[in-house]
């Protein structure tokens, strides 16, 4: 299983990313996408996270900028990031708990896209 993420870069404080995360492989079923991120000197934390049911979580500093989505039909998930702050500066992780065809449950991360927001 491989997850692919895009749409990370340079953007002014304010401004909008979408960043976009793409689940290929032999896969039965998805039960969560979530994007994480990294800072330097800090350590991961959970970001925004979209289970199967529809169930939608976000940490408190992102809670009215950002929006978790997904294509099921497409496996991929989405985080569109509003109102940029400059500590939204990080590296974001996409990951994903999935379950293969002998229902055995994975969780699989992403290469990590950075996202320098600039004041």
């Amino acid at each position: 299983v491989q997850l692919q993420a895009s749409g990370g870069g340079l953007v002014q404080v304010g401004g909008s990313l979408r960043l976009s995360c793409a689940v290929s492989g032999s896969i039965s079923s998805i039960e969560y996408m979530g994007w994480s991120r990294q800072a330097p000197g800090k350590q991961r934390e959970l970001v925004a996270l979209i289970t199967s049911d529809g169930i939608i979580k976000y940490v408190d500093s992102v809670k009215g900028r950002v929006t978790i989505s997904r294509d099921n039909a497409k496996n991929t998930a989405y985080l569109q990031m509003n109102s940029l702050k400059s500590e939204d500066t990080s590296v974001y992780y996409c990951n994903t708990g999935y379950r293969d065809y002998a229902r055995n449950f994975f969780d699989a991360w992403g290469q990590g896209t950075l996202v320098t927001v600039s004041s």
